[in-house]
């Protein structure tokens, strides 16, 4: 089916749809077509953390090279499929693979954004590169935030016409799924790893959508849809403001499932031991630990900057301790310490040993944690993860409100960056587990000083992350992963 000319049974116009044939010839003339190639879909052990979550990666080669491999399971094996555009679609990928892992099933990591010699990587690496850069402008520019970045990720990326030409685009990412088993259901954290699935006629296909704002840039028709809020469900299911001159045709009732939230089942079956353990380290005067993560673009790093500034008394005197995920941009960290007079005293770097990382993490659990302490990992599995690890044993993440506001964990919220993820701040506080989006730097210091200093802050998300457990609200990647294996 040509899924660039109707959409949910919504035509296309003709111009719309000349458009989308636009893009994919422009990337063809850039970057060539592999859509004959014959990639072998080889399987290997994810070093950094298949011990934790089971995973086992899946790369393709070109037909002349050989590898040693094994077999998919075709019984117990499940492909989540997912492209590194940030953080976001990662950690999502790792919360499904974690809750796959732990239901017994085998989950295989397929990155099309990781094989250089194909067309799709080369469309989508172009593509995330100005997501990146337009990332880090739109927090140094407010002019080019408010007349283009908040434009474009608010309405832009809501729009049906957006949906059409990534269908297109996406054909040229099909390739990679030409030898792995068609009957192997794939979970997708990203559309287009949904998209190319569908073109590569994979015969299940998860599409578990990130964002709590609707948008047409999510749809992958073929598959099933899965959201984490009931505000998604009912947004996504009725196309609403894709298109603004006429209602359109909603998504058929199978097409679209509510789940819950995705989260690793390690945070979720901990829950309650990690907040018995932020309320005791609260009710004993301990040092309020909080877990400062940077985003994969690289962004607000002015935010935190002013953050730190305004904690390091704090730090000094032992009434607070902070967590400082830089990811993979060690150059963050090394401005954060040159601007910062006084910060590298109290400073302890924990860079590039994962074994060094995952044991601190383990260690904090049950232990004395004071200071600030840096962490800085070059592999992308490690830089990701690393915030997970720490979750557990901080009692407040300060994040912006992307992927991480659906965490069980206290948040604060500092600025968004692109329209679309203020309503994961607005979810957050609603089901109370997180603040409202502080939207300048003094309204996040206001939060922190109100954390710090009111008793029932932090006890009170602990609560209500305690019954939203409960009642299944973290329960999502354990649903879609039983979606998948549902024969």
């Amino acid at each position: 089916m040509e899924k660039s000319k109707e959409v949910f049974g919504n035509e296309i116009s003709e111009k719309v749809y000349k458009k989308a044939l636009k893009s994919k010839e422009k990337y063809i003339k850039k970057f060539g077509d592999d859509s004959d190639a014959d990639y072998k879909a080889v399987i290997q052990k994810n070093k950094e953390i298949g011990n934790l979550l089971g995973v086992k990666n899946v790369f393709v080669t070109g037909s002349g090279e050989k590898y040693d491999t094994e077999e998919f399971d075709l019984e117990k094996g499940i492909i989540v499929g997912n492209i590194r555009m940030g953080f976001g679609h990662y950690r999502i990928s790792m919360a499904i693979a974690s809750a796959a892992n732990y239901m017994g099933y085998q989950p295989y990591w397929l990155d099309l954004n990781s094989f250089p010699e194909t067309t799709g990587t080369k469309v989508i690496s172009s593509q995330n590169e100005l997501y990146s850069i337009g990332s880090r402008l739109s927090q140094k520019s407010k002019l080019f935030n408010k007349a283009v970045w908040e434009p474009l990720n608010y309405e832009g990326f809501k729009k049906l016409s957006y949906n059409v030409s990534d269908q297109k685009n996406a054909e040229l990412m099909a390739p990679v799924y030409k030898n792995i088993p068609k009957d192997i259901p794939v979970v997708a954290t990203h559309v287009w790893p949904a998209q190319a699935a569908i073109h590569a006629q994979m015969k299940k296909v998860i599409n578990a959508i990130p964002d709590n704002w609707p948008m047409a840039l999510h749809y992958s028709e073929g598959a099933i849809h899965t959201v984490q809020t009931h505000y998604a469900y009912q947004g996504y299911r009725i196309l609403n403001g894709m298109d603004k001159k006429r209602i359109l045709n909603p998504m058929p009732e199978n097409s679209l499932i509510y789940t819950g939230h995705y989260v690793d089942h390690e945070l979720v079956s901990n829950i309650e031991k990690d907040c018995e353990a932020r309320r005791k380290r609260k009710a004993e005067g301990k040092p309020v630990r909080m877990l400062l993560s940077i985003g994969g673009a690289g962004a607000q790093k002015e935010i935190f900057a002013a953050i730190i500034r305004s904690l390091l008394p704090k730090i000094r005197k032992k009434q607070v301790a902070l967590y400082i995920n830089v990811g993979d941009y060690i150059n963050v960290w090394d401005e954060l310490i040159d601007d910062i007079p006084g910060m590298k005293k109290v400073s302890k770097e924990h860079f590039l040993d994962w074994e060094k990382t995952k044991n601190f993490a383990e260690k904090a659990l049950d232990s004395e944690v004071i200071g600030i302490h840096g962490f800085y990992h070059s592999n992308i599995f490690e830089a990701v993860y690393c915030t997970n690890l720490l979750m557990r044993s901080c009692d407040v993440l300060v994040t912006k409100p992307s992927e991480l506001s659906f965490y069980p964990v206290p948040k604060i919220f500092i600025k968004r960056v692109g329209g679309h993820e203020q309503w994961g701040a607005v979810h957050s506080a609603e089901i109370g587990d997180g603040t409202l989006e502080c939207e300048d730097v003094p309204h996040v210091l206001q939060m922190i000083k109100l954390f710090l200093n009111d008793e029932n802050m932090i006890n009170n998300m602990c609560d209500c992350i305690e019954k939203n457990k409960s009642i299944g609200i973290y329960d999502g990647a354990y649903r879609v992963v039983e979606l998948a294996m549902k024969k």
